[in-house]
């Protein structure tokens, strides 16, 4: 049974406005940096045995597998892949359902596509009529964050089959299941029936591997094919190929953690209620708070006390919400104790 600290902080205080694991890396996972020699840190690294340790992982094979700095370096260099404008036709299109992860918008403007946002619904329920609708010849890239980012709600599967069954032919489905690990489940074993979608994970959240920067693209070699020519050579540094081989195999220290962030979010859910705020039920390792006219009073007074939490009303739908990670117990309860003392 693995045992969490109870006031660790990361840096200069609490940092529950990243989605981090609080709890930090699995022990393995230390272990396995001491083991690495200066020999070892002296070459670039081979990247047989990570891809393998993946593969085995997520249950396909090795050739459906690219490992990336993170998968914020996945999304990009999907984006410059899929969006890169060619000699004449339409502006390829990169359609994101919102309130969404803000890397999206950044990457298709880069990358040269064209933004086509889908506003969210009132209750952020996937708006699947509206992304449909908003599908077109110049639709490239699909991008689906399951569960989302930064409501916390779950698309339901049967919409990203629709979707992929809808998109033109030269176009793909980007699933983005960052948060994969908290929902217990995923797109990945549907993958050999729709081979125009591409599942994007990282290890960051789930496993604490966030500082190392290591990530993976899922999905059939020919859609992975113009992506890993985009990458550059060498992406991804030893320290994180051994990290995340042994993280793999640690499964009671993550299964600890996905318990403690369960526990943290009805602590959280209670304290809203308690103090009259809505909130969103969240699959992932945080919940999004309306707190209205109270939300930049509640984000600096937090702040001022060593507690780190993100105001997301700048995001469509967003407006006087926040965001709060929801990892280890002892960390919430202190964030709700801060909570507690701005508001009242």
């Amino acid at each position: 049974m693995t045992s969490f600290p109870k006031a660790r902080e990361l840096y200069d205080g609490l940092r529950l406005h990243q989605n981090e694991n609080t709890g930090g890396c699995s022990p393995r996972v230390l272990d396995a940096l001491r083991r690495l020699s200066a020999q070892q840190i002296a070459a670039y690294p081979p990247y047989a045995a990570a891809v393998d340790a993946c593969a085995r992982h997520f249950g396909v094979d090795p050739a459906h597998v690219t490992l990336t700095n993170g998968l914020d370096e996945g999304i990009f260099t999907l984006s410059v892949a899929y969006l890169r404008r060619g000699l004449g036709g339409a502006v390829p299109e990169a359609l994101v359902p919102e309130p969404a992860f803000e890397v999206y918008r950044i990457d298709t403007a880069v990358a040269g596509g064209r933004l086509v946002q889908v506003m969210p619904t009132s209750d952020f329920s996937f708006p699947m009529d509206g992304v449909v609708a908003a599908i077109t010849p110049a639709t490239r890239v699909v991008f689906l964050t399951n569960p989302n980012n930064p409501t916390g709600v779950s698309i339901p599967l049967a919409a990203i089959r629709t979707i992929a069954r809808r998109v033109p032919p030269d176009a793909i489905v980007f699933v983005d299941e960052a948060y994969a690990e908290f929902a217990g489940r995923t797109f990945i074993p549907e993958l050999p029936s729709f081979p125009n979608v591409i599942v994007g994970r990282t290890f960051s959240k789930a496993y604490g591997l966030a500082g190392l920067r290591i990530g993976c693209l899922i999905g059939a070699p020919q859609l992975l094919e113009p992506i890993r020519q985009a990458i550059s050579l060498y992406n991804v540094n030893v320290a994180a190929v051994v990290a995340v081989q042994a993280a793999l195999q640690d499964h009671d220290h993550l299964n600890g953690y996905l318990r403690e962030v369960v526990e943290s979010k009805t602590l959280l859910y209670s304290a809203c209620e308690r103090l009259g705020l809505k909130y969103w039920k969240s699959e992932a390792n945080f919940v999004l708070v309306y707190t209205g006219d109270r939300t930049d009073r509640l984000v600096a007074g937090a702040a001022q006390r060593g507690v780190y939490i993100y105001d997301r009303s700048s995001e469509p739908g967003c407006a006087g919400c926040i965001r709060i990670a929801t990892g280890i117990v002892d960390h919430t309860r202190r964030c709700i104790a801060v909570m507690e003392e701005v508001l009242r």
